[in-house]
């Protein structure tokens, strides 16, 4: 498992549909060893910090391989890494593979996957597309976030090694599909039960799956 490119940038204002955004989206790779903090990376910042950036979405990884998909997908497009707003294009990491709780070592820094990843709709400005949330959520490459447990200094061709696996830990993917999944089978009951159990799930998506619970039980 590998850190392929680390992408950095800052808020920046364009125009989508007549109006003007101002958006962190826009990364682009950098050279050298780059400071990891808790918050984000050294050169990084998100732009509405309401729904975007704090501890639990720290660093943002979307992995290498689904680039081909996209290319295929979005064919003549230019692609560049970084495009999809990761801060870390990783080799090795996919969604089925990674699990909420996930400990990982990068460089001299440390860190736990959280949650999958929403898009928004500057999703959508990025690719100058309206219909690209939509797409991107029904890939399932949804790539995840992480928290810094451990600040440090990361730069692209880092090993990534797993440290520790949370008991009750549930794949990225799983979670994704949970989130959007009309009705829970019994077994989706379960997964969501042990998700619940996993401390470093955001207390938001605890809520939401609390609900889904009460909702699945009436």
């Amino acid at each position: 498992m590998k850190l392929v490119s680390v992408n950095v940038g800052l808020p920046r204002e364009v125009v989508w549909h007549g109006r003007n955004v101002t958006t962190g989206i826009f990364k682009e790779p950098v050279q050298g060893r780059v400071a990891l903090r808790k918050l984000n990376l050294d050169g990084d910042r998100q732009a509405d910090l309401s729904v975007h950036g704090g501890e639990f979405k720290a660093v943002y990884c979307y992995p290498l391989a689904h680039y081909a998909y996209w290319k295929t997908e979005l064919p003549g497009r230019e692609l560049p890494l970084g495009m999809f707003g990761e801060n870390f294009t990783t080799d090795g990491l996919l969604e089925d593979s990674v699990h909420i709780g996930d400990r990982f070592s990068v460089g001299s820094a440390q860190v736990v996957v959280t949650q999958p990843r929403l898009p928004c709709y500057k999703l959508g400005v990025r690719f100058q597309a309206d219909d690209m949330v939509k797409r991107f959520l029904a890939s399932g490459r949804s790539g995840f976030y992480l928290a810094v447990t451990r600040e440090g200094e990361v730069g692209a061709g880092d090993e990534i090694t797993l440290l520790a696996r949370d008991p009750n830990a549930v794949p990225v993917s799983a979670i994704t599909r949970l989130y959007i999944a009309k009705r829970y089978s019994d077994d989706d009951v379960t997964s969501v039960r042990r998700a619940l159990q996993v401390a470093v799930l955001p207390e938001s998506w605890k809520a939401y799956f609390q609900d889904r619970l009460r909702m699945a039980n009436a």
